[in-house]
């Protein structure tokens, strides 16, 4: 039995812009070697469709890799518009050939992803992760929205114009640095009114409170784990989790290792059952309709287990495992997301 499943997050844009001398299209449609998903392990694992984002990566001044030993404590430099513009262009440039290609369809709404997963191609969300391409008068907004963009992840682990994320730390609580500016509260306002959806994951604690104070949508973090599992600062403590289930929101379980294990050690040997104990928390806090999947694929360490996208469905297995129904597996792997996608995005 395959379940369908759909991906709160995904960096897969970002390591196809960045592969040289490939041909972007072909590799994926066609499948390699490299990274965690493309159209075939996709279609055998049985994604439906994700999030796919587009983050602009830190600028190349010797910055250590998320989960490296050699990581700072600190947070990376703000990066400029023009270089997170860049950088986004070119992803988007990548999502749309794939489209013209044939191997996705960019969804705006909830009713062209249900009729994107019903012809069986792969449904993408046009998603981006640290809100640096959005200039502070929301011109770059528009011309983003016109071409796609339903979902913005307010910042990734750095400040910028409009809010601060958490440093990669573990054994530290999020609570660290300030809330949202003033125009980072005017771009929630908008969003909202846009019907673009906000992902609180990477957002410090005081940028979630004003999120939260300030959003009439469902509070969502579409790559977030359970800080009481795993203390890192990337993960949601039990106010957070309690503020999102308050708001009948919605949690993606992020895969990487350091945001599973209660070490926080971003190593490959972790096992199923932590990512499950993961799971049962957030039942426990946010309900049935709370839960959903939100890998980091290609974006993060993942653990050997899973490997790549076609360890998906081993999860799933162990959660049907588990005891879990398989009305509520389903709900998990796909049928919580596009319920949020309905109540947020349309």
């Amino acid at each position: 039995m395959t379940i369908p499943f759909f991906d709160g997050h995904n960096d897969t844009l970002l390591r196809l812009l960045d592969a040289e001398g490939v041909d972007k299209e072909r590799a994926f449609i066609e499948g390699s070697k490299t990274g965690h998903i493309d159209l075939k392990r996709a279609r055998t694992a049985g994604m439906a469709g994700g999030f796919f984002a587009m983050f602009p990566p830190p600028l190349k001044t010797g910055q250590a890799a998320a989960g490296s030993p050699a990581l700072s404590p600190d947070l990376p430099p703000e990066l400029a518009w023009s270089d997170a513009m860049a950088s986004t262009s070119g992803m988007a440039s990548v999502l749309f050939r794939l489209e013209r290609a044939g191997a996705l369809a960019v969804c705006r709404n909830a009713g062209e992803l249900r009729a994107a997963m019903a012809r069986e191609t792969l449904a993408a969300i046009f998603h981006i992760e640290g809100a640096e391409t959005i200039d502070t008068e929301f011109r770059s907004l528009e011309l983003l929205y016109a071409a796609g963009l339903r979902s913005i992840g307010i910042t990734w682990s750095r400040a910028n114009a409009f809010g601060t994320g958490v440093p990669f730390r573990h054994n530290v609580d999020p609570d660290i640095g300030p809330g949202l500016s003033d125009v980072g509260k005017e771009l929630v306002r908008v969003c909202n009114g846009m019907g673009v959806m906000i992902d609180l994951s990477h957002l410090n604690a005081a940028g979630f409170r004003d999120v939260a104070a300030i959003s009439s949508h469902p509070l969502v973090a579409t790559h977030s784990n359970v800080h009481a599992i795993s203390p890192h600062a990337r993960n949601l403590t039990d106010w957070q989790l309690a503020a999102i289930a308050e708001s009948k929101g919605i949690v993606g379980l992020n895969f990487a290792t350091g945001f599973l294990r209660p070490d926080g050690k971003f190593v490959a040997d972790t096992g199923l059952d932590v990512m499950v104990r993961h799971v049962d928390a957030l039942v426990e806090a946010l309900g049935e309709d709370g839960v959903a999947l939100g890998s980091d694929f290609d974006g993060a360490m993942m653990p050997a287990v899973i490997g790549d996208v076609t360890g998906v469905p081993k999860l799933l297995q162990a959660l049907l495992d588990k005891g879990y129904g398989e009305e509520l597996v389903r709900k998990i792997a796909l049928g919580n997301w596009l319920s949020m996608i309905e109540r947020t995005i349309g």
